[in-house]
């Protein structure tokens, strides 16, 4: 199987989404983004969690919604294999995120899911005419994934 899911953490009380369902979504974006026998690792995690990780992995305080962590690049990409890296995807944020949006924790989850893994393709939103491409492909892929 191509997409492995972790978490939520038990201790996660309140969000409630398809996990089945999800797993799915993953397994056809890898599809529409042309890498079907990748493998991706995604965790969901709570604020306490995504937080340390913002802080140790980006130098910025408090919970993020998603981060990702690329092994298509660096030291020891030639080992990898078929993996193309971990989505890690704050479930609590994405919860917040989703109420003040007006739309279901599922869309939020599939929403951070699609930008991640362009993270892990090498997308970047840093300067305004990557984030316009990187933008526009999210975009492509929550039509195609709809």
């Amino acid at each position: 199987m191509p997409v492995h899911v972790s978490g939520p953490p038990p201790e996660v009380n309140g969000p409630v989404f398809d996990a089945d369902g999800f797993a799915h979504q993953a397994e056809r974006l890898l599809k529409a983004l042309e890498v079907p026998d990748a493998e991706l690792s995604i965790s969901l995690v709570d604020d306490r969690a995504m937080a340390a990780m913002n802080q140790r992995f980006r130098g910025r305080e408090g919970p993020t919604d998603v981060l990702s962590f690329s092994l298509l690049e660096g030291e020891h990409a030639e080992h990898r294999g078929g993996m193309l890296g971990d989505v890690v995807l704050g479930l609590e944020v994405a919860d917040r995120q989703a109420a003040s949006l007006g739309h279901s924790l599922d869309e939020e989850l599939l929403r951070l899911l699609i930008h991640g893994a362009l993270h892990l393709l090498g997308f970047d939103h840093g300067l305004d005419h990557e984030a316009h491409v990187m933008q526009e492909r999210e975009r492509e892929l929550r039509v195609q994934l709809a």
